[in-house]
C-alpha cells in the first residue's frame, strides 16, 4: 500500500514563493507517476502538474512558468516549487500517486495525500 503525506502549506503575499513537499511510503516500487492537484472553495479538484517515471510531464496552463515539479526517487519525495504566487492560487493542494496493481496491464489506482492549505493574500 502506498501512502502520501504533504507539508509546506502557508499564508504568503502575492508575488511570493512557497515549496511544498510530499513523502511517499509503502510499496514505492509500484508507483509509476506522481503529481499535485488543488481544490479551491466552491471549485472542483484540478490537476496542477504531474510527472511519470519516464520523465514525461504535464502542467495546467495557469501555472506554467511559475510552478515546477521535481522528484527525488532516492528519498521517495516529490516537490512543488511555487513562484510568483497569485491570489487565485489559493487552494488546498493534494499530493497524488498512480500505483500499479497485480493483474493485467492497466490495473492501477490513484492515491491521495491529506492536503495542505496554501493561501495567497496581502
Amino acid at each position: 500500500q502506498v501512502q502520501l503525506v504533504e507539508s509546506g502549506g502557508d499564508l504568503v503575499q502575492p508575488g511570493g514563493s512557497l515549496r511544498l513537499s510530499c513523502a511517499a511510503s509503502g510499496s514505492i516500487a509500484s508507483i509509476n507517476a506522481m503529481g499535485w492537484y488543488r481544490q479551491a472553495p466552491g471549485k472542483q479538484r484540478e490537476l496542477v502538474t504531474a510527472i511519470t517515471n519516464s520523465g514525461r510531464g504535464t502542467s495546467a496552463d495557469s501555472v506554467k512558468g511559475r510552478f515546477t515539479i521535481s522528484r527525488d526517487n532516492a528519498k521517495n519525495m516529490v516537490y512543488l516549487q511555487m513562484n510568483s504566487l497569485k491570489p487565485e492560487d489559493t487552494a488546498v493542494y493534494y499530493c497524488y500517486a498512480r500505483e500499479r496493481l497485480p493483474g493485467p496491464p492497466g490495473y492501477e489506482r490513484d492515491v491521495w495525500g491529506q492536503g495542505t492549505q496554501v493561501t495567497v493574500s496581502s
